[in-house]
């Protein structure tokens, strides 16, 4: 059964960083797509990053150079390390891990991350 718990939210300055983590369990990590998603109130859900299981990444633009992420399949966990962080980045951050064969996506419950002075 997969699992995904997201941690590591809470609020920040501008400027400030955080760092998420999604702890996962029933993955085997090489069969899926794992990725980071935010929703912003009164906004659709988007995708933030991704990693594959042989570490390619890929980011969306706005969060080019701010964000990284990584995944740790010994802890099993996926990392969002979150940089110069803007009061545009607040939302409900999600953990996914989407299925290469499937096209299945499980999500976790989020993670609220607000950005405020």
């Amino acid at each position: 059964q997969v699992q995904l718990v997201e941690s590591g939210g809470g609020l920040v300055q501008p400027g400030g960083s955080l760092r998420l983590s999604c702890t996962t369990s029933g993955i085997i990590y090489s069969l899926f797509t794992m990725s980071w998603y935010r929703q912003a109130p009164g906004k659709e859900r988007a995708l933030v990053a991704q990693i594959t299981w042989d570490g390619k990444t890929n980011y969306v633009d706005s969060t080019w150079g701010r964000f990284s992420i990584s995944s740790d399949q010994d802890k099993r966990t996926v990392d969002l390390q979150m940089e110069g962080l803007e009061a545009e980045d607040t939302a409900v951050y999600y953990c996914s891990a989407k299925g290469k064969r499937t096209g299945y996506e499980y999500w976790g419950q989020g993670t609220q991350v607000t950005v405020s002075s």
